[in-house]
């Protein structure tokens, strides 16, 4: 692999275990018995050790926003066509698609980034071309990314984040969008975890039986050509990801190297979040999981990556909407956290 990702490997910033301790000594001193606000607690404890603060904040929370074509596409396994991915990336720009009115109505700051299309959209009002090529290639056949792409990819996700640093961020999510992406974000998770295609495959954009069937048949095809056991976790993230989930995986690693929280959306991201972890363990410490996505692969991602996603909600849309959906969550978390009185403070007698 190019020396110039010796970077993925630089060590990350650790979790500041005296605010941790601070935070939880705070929560066991407000007016409730301890415990009763359950994970509402764990999210302002965890986010205290992450910034190294008594006064957690998850504002200003940064989207970033991945779409691009996936060349596994060409064996049939979504049910929509691939021109889609074009039309929905002039609907996320014009604020008509699910995370546009999400990031909108919760006041994140989204930046949207071309980074491979089938059709070259040409410039597009708010969106970044950071074009890598024309989709992937398929990994039913080939491998999806040369070297020098899967560099591009993940030094487009680190420079994106410090971007969002430079910028204030104190929160950062990745989303994605792209036809035919839980295909790849499947193969990879199955390669990383050492699992069987029918362990993790499910219905992507709403396959039938029979469609999820093919579609593991795809991905099974892809293992043998590219899940040799001795590949490293970066080998495996450019023979079977996609544009969207590389670019990820530079982000996640370059939030723990820079001490940004992560909060971490459903399927496609998981696997990004997989490998990010893979390729560098101290990411995990960095990540909280926003939802149980509705992909029944999810559930072995999280086990691996020991995440206990605070939200299930049936949800499997991606695009980040699981993560904006927690968003007002944390805030209330913060708010309590800072605001709420302690015992001595209210002149209440504890227990």
């Amino acid at each position: 692999m190019s020396t110039t990702l010796g970077w993925v490997q630089d060590p990350c910033l650790p979790i500041d275990t005296t605010a941790t301790e601070a935070a939880r000594r705070r929560q066991d001193q407000l007016t409730k018995p301890q415990g009763s606000l359950g994970r509402l607690e764990e999210m302002a404890i965890r986010l205290a050790g992450m910034q190294g603060t008594a006064t957690p904040s998850v504002d200003p929370v940064q989207i970033l926003q991945f779409v691009s074509d996936h060349g596994v596409a060409a064996e049939g396994v979504s049910l929509f066509p691939q021109e889609v991915t074009i039309q929905m990336l002039h609907n996320i720009a014009r604020g008509g698609a699910a995370v546009s009115v999400m990031a909108k109505a919760i006041e994140a700051r989204m930046e949207i980034f071309d980074l491979g299309i089938a059709t070259d959209p040409g410039p597009v009002d708010g969106v970044i071309s950071a074009r890598l090529g024309a989709g992937t290639g398929n990994i039913a056949r080939e491998p999806a990314m040369t070297q020098e792409q899967l560099a591009a990819a993940l030094n487009l996700g680190r420079a994106a984040v410090e971007r969002a640093i430079d910028n204030g961020a104190r929160l950062i999510i990745c989303g994605e969008m792209g036809i035919g992406n839980t295909t790849p974000a499947t193969a990879l998770s199955c390669a990383l975890l050492g699992m069987e295609p029918q362990d993790l495959v499910g219905p992507g954009t709403g396959l039938n039986a029979e469609g999820v069937a093919h579609k593991a048949d795809v991905v099974r095809q892809a293992l043998a050509l590219h899940g040799a056991p001795e590949h490293s976790p970066l080998e495996r993230l450019r023979r079977l990801g996609g544009f969207d989930s590389a670019a990820s995986t530079g982000a996640f690693i370059t939030a723990a190297q820079r001490g940004l929280p992560i909060l971490v959306d459903g399927f496609i991201i998981s696997s990004a979040a997989l490998a990010a972890a893979r390729i560098n363990p101290d990411v995990r410490h960095w990540m909280l999981f926003s939802h149980s996505s509705a992909e029944p692969g999810h559930r072995r991602m999280m086990e691996a990556l020991d995440g206990n996603p605070y939200l299930d909600l049936g949800l499997r849309l991606g695009e980040a909407t699981g993560a904006a959906a927690v968003v007002p969550l944390l805030r209330l978390a913060c708010t309590i956290h800072q605001n709420m009185a302690t015992f001595s403070e209210a002149g209440v007698s504890e227990a």
